[in-house]
């Protein structure tokens, strides 16, 4: 194995050790069914005429999607079932133009409805999960009946795999185009700060709110607003649902009632259409700020990551 492979394992495991002092559980065991991607950090590779040479491998035919820019970093090579990635680490010295904000709003996550924005507009959730339930149980049952370590269980361990691999795909292909709207329509996006993993312990939610991949579109919006110049924010969202975004003040409702009626003023809205409103109108000193390197008008460095699936 090259050098620097096994440099970057150790690397690997030091970072592992350094979570877990730093509040994570402790470093897990990487068997030879878990551990499936390795880098070469600065060298032992090249790339020419859609052709990967890799030092101790040779040369691998590659499909590459698109024209890699800048200067290659990092190449990390990963097995997801039975396909094989390459994902280069670029450096491209590109400057930022940072986009007068024209537009913004504020967007509330939900259920019931993936995001709504402080506009009104309601994108639904493509219940990608629930969809495949029915096939992902059939696959699930035949792989109980199968003896433990036969060949037989293995391939249909592959089976559910990839049943789960297309949910995936499909739940990041669909993060990728909605945000990429957002982006594209937005100067300034306002999140409601979220802890995710504290609501995922509801287990009555916990299927649905994986399903929806807030956490992932939030992501996806937040990285391409920065490499477009333009802002996202991750806001306190305490009340938003409960206080007026038409007079200010607090009307009590749970979780049942969809439905916000001020007896103040006399708004009448949809509960995530007042909350959207509210944290578009929160003052822009809150929990966090992302594209904060974009308001300085450049960046230089710009980490991007091009993945071409090989053969």
């Amino acid at each position: 194995m090259f050098s620097q492979v096994l440099q970057n394992v150790l690397k690997r495991v030091d970072r592992s050790f350094k979570n877990f002092f730093n509040g994570f559980g402790y470093p897990r065991f990487q068997g030879r069914d878990r551990y499936n991607s390795f880098t070469y950090p600065q060298s032992g590779f090249s790339i020419k005429q859609e052709k990967l040479n890799l030092s101790k491998i040779g040369n691998i035919k590659i499909i590459q999607h698109r024209a890699i820019e800048g200067k290659i970093k990092t190449c990390t090579i990963k097995k997801d079932i039975d396909q094989w990635y390459v994902t280069f680490s670029c450096e491209i010295e590109t400057p930022i133009i940072l986009a007068k904000i024209k537009t913004k709003t504020g967007i509330d996550v939900g259920l019931s409805s993936l995001i709504t924005m402080s506009n009104g507009e309601q994108i639904e959730p493509p219940e990608l999960l629930r969809e495949s339930e029915d096939k992902l149980t059939q696959e699930q049952k035949r792989l109980s009946r199968k003896k433990k370590r036969s060949g037989k269980r293995n391939k249909q361990r592959i089976i559910v795999a990839k049943v789960h691999r297309k949910i995936r795909n499909q739940r990041k292909d669909f993060a990728h185009k909605l945000s990429r709207n957002l982006v594209d329509t937005y100067d300034l996006i306002k999140f409601e700060d979220l802890q995710i993993k504290n609501m995922v312990q509801n287990h009555h939610l916990a299927k649905s709110i994986s399903d929806a991949g807030w956490y992932q579109l939030m992501n996806f919006t937040k990285t391409k607003a920065e490499y477009a110049g333009k802002i996202v924010e991750f806001v306190n969202a305490r009340n938003t649902s409960q206080n007026c975004s038409g007079c200010g003040n607090s009307v009590p409702k749970d979780l049942s009632q969809r439905v916000h009626s001020c007896p103040l003023c006399g708004l009448v809205l949809d509960r995530d259409h007042n909350a959207a409103i509210n944290i578009e109108n929160i003052s822009n000193s809150t929990v966090g700020t992302t594209g904060i390197n974009a308001r300085q008008g450049y960046l230089s460095g710009v980490s991007m990551q091009r993945e071409a699936p090989t053969l």
